[in-house]
């Protein structure tokens, strides 16, 4: 059943996918991104991009003021983003404190404004490991919580929380979509590291379809 779903977006690979997952089940869409201090902050050029070339209604939300509150992450510190693999204990440097929530609360926020009934964000089960607030008994019981928050009941979804990057990647190429027009690389410059968990885990997900990712990266791959 069509309805109109508000799509946490923050450019990346994950979010990109479910985009257009949400426009292809024929759901009104509304965009909204968040800008916390990110050293990412590249990948809200590739969403204001991509939604403004889909005529999506987008907001980036500006966060940058809570910064001192989200300290000693990787994604937002002076501290060296760690390389290699996701599920290697170094990644939990990348966690921002209590960031789903905060998000999911000022989305549900929105959906409310907009008269939405869902809200829908990319956490999906390659983050199990390293975050917390990606984990199944974290979505529900934020989806119980916002059911209940306000007078209109807002639910909480995370379509890919079974699924591993290839399978979301997968998902992404049955829909022709180009992922040139996604940014994941923690480290925002001009070319993907290839070296950060993000990275990686993006590469192996097109390595696992035989394919190459169409972003420029400073490493051969």
């Amino acid at each position: 059943m069509s309805e109109k779903v508000v799509v946490i977006y923050s450019g990346g690979m994950d979010s990109f996918t479910l985009l257009h997952r949400a426009r292809a089940a024929g759901h009104e869409v509304h965009a909204l991104s968040f800008d916390y201090g990110q050293r990412h902050v590249r990948e809200l050029d590739y969403a204001r991009r991509v939604c403004s070339a889909l005529s999506i209604p987008h907001k980036i939300v500006d966060m940058t003021q809570l910064g001192s509150l989200l300290s000693g992450s990787a994604l937002t510190d002076g501290v060296d983003v760690p390389e290699g693999h996701y599920e290697e204990e170094s990644m939990k440097a990348t966690v921002v404190p209590n960031r789903n929530m905060i998000l999911l609360s000022l989305a549900t926020g929105y959906a409310v404004s907009v008269g939405a009934q869902a809200v829908w964000y990319g956490a999906h089960g390659g983050d199990h490991a390293i975050y917390p607030d990606c984990r199944p008994e974290f979505v529900e019981k934020m989806d119980a919580v916002c059911r209940v928050a306000n007078y209109e009941p807002v639910r909480i979804e995370a379509p890919y929380m079974q699924s591993d990057k290839g399978e979301i990647l997968a998902e992404g190429l049955a829909m022709n979509l180009d992922y040139s027009q996604s940014w994941t690389c923690y480290n925002g410059r001009e070319a993907a590291c290839g070296r950060c968990g993000s990275c990686v885990e993006r590469l192996e997900a097109f390595a696992s379809h035989g394919l190459r990712d169409p972003l420029p990266y400073e490493v051969a791959v």
